[in-house]
């Protein structure tokens, strides 16, 4: 088995690839903040980028098309991982977890004009303590800077139609904690890690709607925790089971300012609300000889009960990941291509629990491909 350790890294594409493509599965999750680079072998660096075409349509409940509301996007990351000695290790992972970019156009006058982006950057600085019963343990901090734009427009929005709110840049800090074991003679390894919530207090000013005047003030905003299992093992000569368990407790992502939450007799209403996801991934890498390697992965969240709101306009997803792996001397290039079935999403808006229907999205996919190149020294 130990022929496929070195090629590590067919899981390591799967997750690139796989987290990387769908457009705000999870929420506005676009990466699982996974930590691959921290178990490669040696002294490590890489960098990773590529490219997402999203298709995110339906119609309004007026009968009108929303057009496609989802812009493309491209991202990047970094890791450097040092190996101090046999025992301790440590790694920098530079990656963009979270964003959005949803735009209706004037083809729905239920959402014409509401907008919604997103951008955010995190720094993980992580170390890892392997004992010699194959057990470590692994933890660190993360700093996230993150700003963004919502817009709410359109006749669904009634009397909050014309609300803008802009959410300056600002920083937040976390940390991460996990522990994995190991079984180099068959390529096996499972690890559990927990990512803490963060807390962002950003300024920021809401105007229009039902606002007289613009309103200016510091607001926490939380991006949520969540455990990740992942594991793989070798199960045949140069072939790799992999695969991962995700949960994100996006219910705690909340925006309250100023106007919202807004409380009515029929309940409460919050600028956006988003459910919890649990994400399965499991793949299969395959090493052909001493230089290329290839696997498929696949993803499956499932879709969650009730009306979504119109700015997370998905709900649950299925993927397949095809990637490729070159390995020269101390370089190893991964690239593949990902194509995911977003699931049928039914917009709504007003209080919690009992949102009013504004459009269905029942036409969404995406491609994404990506990039991996990485070098061991």
């Amino acid at each position: 088995m130990k022929s496929i350790i070195g090629g590590i890294g067919i899981s390591g594409i799967g997750a690139l690839l796989v987290s990387a493509a769908p457009v705000l599965a999870g929420g506005i999750e676009r990466a699982p903040q996974s930590l691959p680079p921290l178990f490669e072998k040696g002294n490590y660096a890489e960098i990773s980028f590529g490219g997402v075409n999203p298709k995110v349509k339906g119609r309004d409940i007026a009968g009108f098309s929303t057009g496609d509301v989802a812009q493309g996007y491209g991202f990047a990351g970094f890791a450097y991982k040092h190996q101090f000695n046999d025992n301790l290790s440590a790694a920098l992972i530079v990656e963009q977890p979270f964003g959005a970019d949803i735009l209706y156009g004037s083809s729905t006058p239920v959402l014409d004009g509401t907008r919604v982006e997103v951008n955010s950057t995190t720094y993980t600085a992580l170390l890892r303590y392997k004992f010699d019963n194959n057990f470590s343990v692994h933890g660190g901090i993360r700093g996230s800077r993150a700003d963004g734009n919502v817009r709410l427009q359109g006749l669904g929005y009634q009397t909050v139609s014309g609300y803008n709110l802009k959410i300056d840049g600002a920083w937040g800090v976390g940390w991460v904690a996990g522990v994995a074991y190991e079984m180099p003679d068959i390529a096996a390894r499972v690890s559990l890690t927990y990512n803490s919530s963060i807390d962002h207090d950003f300024d920021m000013k809401e105007s229009g709607g039902p606002l007289p005047v613009t309103m200016s003030g510091n607001h926490t905003v939380t991006t949520p925790r969540s455990w990740t299992l992942e594991g793989q093992t070798g199960i045949a000569p140069d072939t790799l089971l992999f695969g991962s368990i995700r949960w994100v407790k996006w219910s705690e992502f909340k925006v309250d300012n100023f106007l919202f939450p807004i409380q009515t007799p029929a309940g409460t209403i919050p600028l956006v609300e988003v459910k919890d996801t649990t994400t399965y991934t499991i793949g299969l890498g395959r090493k052909f000889t001493d230089n290329w390697s290839g696997s498929v992965t696949f993803l499956y969240e499932p879709s969650e009960d009730g009306k979504i709101s119109p700015l997370a306009p998905v709900n649950g997803r299925k993927a397949v990941t095809v990637a490729a792996i070159y390995t020269m001397d101390n370089m190893k290039i991964s690239a593949g291509i990902n194509y995911t079935k977003l699931g049928d999403a039914d917009l709504g808006v007003g209080p919690s629990g009992n949102k009013r229907a504004v459009a269905k999205m029942d036409d969404s996919d995406v491609w994404g491909v990506g990039v991996r190149i990485g070098y061991y020294f």
